[in-house]
């Protein structure tokens, strides 16, 4: 049941409603339901401490030699020190009125505007999963047993560790997710619990472009295919009510910046 904590909707100069009517939620059936449903009633803290652990049993389980080498081939850069800034500086930004207005019209036409077929419904939450830190656990399997050890340790490694970071960051900034604040916001899927900035999927999905494009290092195609993945997935977090734009952008700060690290280590091998 959503919360009644709701701001008021925007309005237009005639001081009407943007939406008279608000637009369904997409409600996912089945099973597939309530496993969502069980995944999302896991309260903040309890991500924390299980990221925690995730990352300690990684610690001990990882050979010593792979440690040895990240350890000594982390590096200060430039652009890594930037997107940190970055990321910081968005972060204060939370603080401006001005800010959260623009936030609220952005996530108000990407959420709630025009008509909604179900079938755009169904793509996007399909689409908003490549951000999720499982499908990277996935793709870490798959390199693992097509022989790149090395690389699915380092993914795995920069997963756990951006999710650790994301997690501490939301329960540190507190910032209550859009669907609870906005009239009329629309649900596609199941409401995500936790707090909303910056968004996790984002980061993710930017991490892992950063992370398997510089390692690759792929023609200029597939650099900017990819990346549009990756900036879309942060559409979708908007689009299924549970991010506002700048959750989204600092994601994908935060996220590439940890994809630089990745690789900066990784080169050492």
């Amino acid at each position: 049941m959503r919360k009644n904590n709701r701001a008021e909707p925007l309005t237009n100069n005639e001081n009407k409603p943007i939406d008279e009517i608000p637009l369904p939620d997409l409600k996912v059936p089945g099973t597939w339901k309530k496993i969502i449903a069980g995944i999302r009633h896991i309260p903040p803290v309890y991500w924390l401490i299980m990221v925690s652990v995730l990352f300690v049993l990684f610690l001990i389980i990882a050979p010593t030699y792979i440690w040895t080498i990240f350890l000594w081939s982390l590096k200060t850069q430039k652009v890594l020190i930037s997107l940190v800034l970055i990321f910081g500086l968005i972060s204060i930004s939370l603080i401006w009125s001005a800010g959260q207005r623009i936030d609220v019209w952005v996530f108000t036409y990407f959420n709630m505007h025009g008509h909604r077929s179900p079938w755009l419904d169904w793509i996007m939450l399909f689409s908003t999963q490549i951000g999720n830190g499982l499908f990277a656990m996935i793709i870490a399997i798959i390199f693992y047993f097509s022989g790149e050890r090395l690389l699915a340790y380092a993914l795995v490694l920069g997963t756990l560790s951006l999710w650790f970071v994301v997690e501490f960051i939301k329960v540190l900034i507190h910032r209550t997710r859009p669907y609870k604040k906005i009239e009329n916001s629309r649900i596609v899927g199941s409401q995500a619990r936790g707090y909303s900035f910056p968004s996790g999927h984002t980061s993710q999905s930017f991490f892992m472009a950063t992370f398997l494009l510089l390692y690759y290092q792929p023609n200029f195609f597939i650099w900017l295919g990819v990346y549009v993945i990756a900036f879309f997935v942060g559409i979708t977090r908007i689009y299924v009510g549970m991010h506002y734009p700048r959750d989204v952008l600092g994601g994908a700060m935060l996220g590439t910046a940890c994809g630089l690290v990745g690789v900066i280590i990784n080169s050492s091998f």
